[in-house]
């Protein structure tokens, strides 16, 4: 049985993995348990699983918190501190990082210096701390499972592989809801448009990345560090897949091609980081093959260009991969706030990209401080486009 801290409880990601942890009680049990600001949410899961510590990252709802679990044998804690606090459990053998964006970096690092095995729904730690990440991980001595249903269709098609013998790794993408649809004019794309995604059912931001592709330009940072050593000739390339059936694709030196199908359902890769490789029974729906098309297409670079984006800063290395994503963050931001043009996501990115002048960060200190100078000009960038 895995003893899980669950960072990211309330989000689409915890609320799949708590409805696993329903279905197969024998598997896994709850010992951990954080939210941002949902702490309704929280409360009622912490009352449903009672774990050992739950935390709420936001310090002012705590006693909010408090009133509402009422009597308990669950610590509640709040902030940074209480974060880490759940991530770096002593009775946790296993953490599900799935905290969105840079704030889940701090606790996702302690996870890895602790020495816990870690599921990295968390994309954004190793787009922007992937050496030091991956360096905690090595140091700690914990297993690193990929939770992204593209890199865990990869982590699963690579069992029994060995590494020189991997030619390409193909990361499949949906094109979100405006691929296929040249009619549409992406400068007028609204808010509910761009979140009106065909095929998952997923946080705000994670949509909105997935509209501009930037999800899979991030994707393609990720795969790097976790697939494919320094020195190695494998190549890293992008489909539009827009059924998600095909998950992603390696493909071996002797021309085979290795793919995982499923349906678009994040059950799948997450009972797989947490049974794997045991497989449980009924976790998804089976797939009719049959009544299923499967079609492939190149993307559009210039209709959206977040993930060329993604693969220049990959190209360069160094400080792009962080700058990329804080400023993403940022403009993401500004759209859902109705502040900034779907189409001017990707100039902003730009721009940031554009003036970093900044050294390697190092330390978790540097990258957060990086993260920071980030978002900053991507501000300034912002209000200049309103």
């Amino acid at each position: 049985m895995r003893n899980l801290s669950l960072l990211g409880a309330t989000g689409s990601i915890g609320r799949s993995t708590l409805d696993l942890v329903r279905r197969y009680p024998e598997e896994v049990r709850v010992v951990g348990l954080t939210a941002h600001q949902q702490v309704a949410a929280l409360a009622a899961v912490v009352t449903e699983f009672r774990p050992a510590v739950a935390a709420i990252a936001d310090p002012a709802l705590l006693p909010e918190l408090m009133e509402r679990v009422g009597a308990t044998a669950t610590e509640l804690v709040a902030g940074p501190a209480g974060l880490e606090q759940v991530a770096t459990l002593p009775e946790c053998d296993t953490v599900l990082a799935a905290i969105v964006g840079g704030a889940g970096l701090a606790p996702t690092l302690a996870a890895a210096r602790a020495g816990k095995d870690v599921a990295l729904a968390n994309k954004e730690a190793l787009v922007m701390a992937g050496d030091l990440f991956l360096a905690e991980m090595a140091a700690g001595g914990g297993r690193l499972i990929p939770v992204d249903s593209e890199h865990s269709a990869v982590y699963q098609c690579l069992q029994g592989c060995r590494a020189e013998d991997v030619r390409r790794i193909i990361l499949t993408a949906s094109g979100g809801p405006f691929h296929g649809h040249p009619e549409i004019d992406l400068t007028t794309v609204t808010r509910a448009q761009a979140l009106a995604h065909p095929n998952w059912s997923m946080g705000e931001k994670i949509s909105i990345d997935s509209a501009t592709l930037m999800n899979k330009g991030l994707e393609v940072i990720e795969a790097r560090h976790l697939f494919i050593s320094d020195g190695a000739e494998a190549t890293i390339e992008v489909v539009v897949h827009p059924e998600s059936i095909v998950h992603s694709i390696v493909e071996l030196r002797d021309g085979q091609m290795l793919a995982q199908l499923g349906r678009p359902d994040m059950r799948g890769p997450i009972a797989y980081a947490l049974t794997g490789p045991r497989r449980v029974a009924g976790v998804t729906e089976r797939l009719d093959l049959t009544a299923t098309p499967l079609h492939f297409t190149a993307p559009d670079l210039d209709r959206f260009p977040c993930l060329r984006l993604g693969f220049a800063a990959l190209a360069a290395g160094g400080p792009l991969p962080c700058v990329l994503n804080g400023a993403n963050e940022t403009a993401v931001a500004a759209f859902l706030a109705n502040r900034l043009p779907f189409t001017a996501i990707p100039a902003v990115i730009e721009t940031a990209m554009a003036a970093c002048t900044c050294p390697p960060p190092a330390t978790l200190d540097e990258i957060l401080a990086l993260d920071s100078w980030a978002r900053a000009r991507a501000s300034e960038a912002v209000a200049k486009m309103r």
